[in-house]
């Protein structure tokens, strides 16, 4: 009677652990940091080309402008999530509340590169770093965020 309880379990946990992988999420890194609009022009833009994404994701929290406050973001989903929230909260020097900037973007499976930007009258000057910041992915369908990165002064009270 044991011997077909351990055969059942092991079952059912070779059954389900596909499904519990499936929904794996992680942030591999995030790099926050200033860029200037120069840095994002191309010689194809020179021709009248558009904006060259190079297999990255650009979002901005305006979008005709470049120049800002980037969190160039790597993620990696074991699966793809066909609208994942992409939520950014930041707060500048001189503010207790945090902005929060929320883009909508299709993650694919595997790994995933995004321009996650505050930019135009969204990020204040270019010397101003934040404060503190949190980054984190979600999926509609789920209550708890699928991934989250934050600075060092978020998590601290």
């Amino acid at each position: 009677m044991s011997m077909q309880r351990c055969t059942l379990f092991l079952l059912v946990v070779a059954l389900l652990s596909p499904a519990l992988q499936a929904s794996t999420v992680e942030l591999i890194r995030v790099w926050p940091g200033y860029r200037t609009a120069e840095s994002f022009e191309s010689v194809g833009e020179l021709f009248g080309r558009g904006e060259p994404t190079g297999g990255r994701i650009l979002w901005r929290s305006q979008s005709p402008a470049r120049e800002g406050f980037y969190f160039l973001t790597r993620i990696r989903s074991a699966q793809a999530i066909a609208s994942a929230e992409v939520r950014l909260e930041v707060i500048l020097p001189g503010s207790l509340i945090p902005k929060v900037h929320t883009f909508t973007t299709p993650l694919k499976a595997g790994v995933t590169v995004l321009h996650v930007g505050v930019t135009g009258t969204d990020w204040p000057q270019s010397e101003v770093r934040p404060v503190a910041w949190r980054l984190s992915f979600h999926d509609p369908a789920q209550p708890e965020p699928l991934a989250r990165q934050q600075s060092f002064l978020w998590a601290t009270p």
